[in-house]
């Protein structure tokens, strides 16, 4: 799904709710590499963006509140453990993708405004050469 060759990795980290009706749930996973041969990937694949996320990824990762015309817009975070704590830790440097799964993908809605998500959020922690590939479902 994310158009990459991934080396051996370690899982460091797993969660995974998606025991719901039809698949719905939430799973993360954190991979960590030995080097930076994924780095040199990423950065080489137009489909990642240097880091910091646009406000549709930050809203799914970590939650997002803006005042816009004297009032307040805030969503998110979406990926979150049964607690509501992100699990996403912060990232200051690296790459994020973000694929947007939902059948109305083209119809140019933001994907935060629709009654459902299925969307994928890659991010790539470039200090601790560790990718978090997050998926979420409703």
């Amino acid at each position: 799904e994310l158009e990459l060759e991934l080396p051996t990795a370690q899982t460091t980290d797993t969660y995974d709710d998606h025991g719901g009706f039809h698949g719905d749930g939430i799973y993360c996973v954190a991979l960590q590499f030995p080097d930076s041969q994924v780095a040199d990937a990423i950065a080489a694949n137009a489909a990642w963006t240097p880091l910091p996320l646009d406000e549709t990824a930050q809203a799914l990762a970590y939650g997002v509140t803006r005042e816009d015309g004297g009032e307040v817009f805030s969503a998110g975070p979406y990926l979150t453990d049964d607690s509501g704590d992100p699990l996403l830790p912060g990232i200051a440097n690296g790459f994020y993708r973000l694929i947007d799964r939902h059948s109305d993908a083209g119809d140019g809605q933001n994907l935060l405004e629709r009654a459902s998500l299925n969307v994928t959020l890659a991010v790539y922690d470039a200090d601790s050469d560790t990718l978090y590939f997050c998926e979420m479902d409703t």
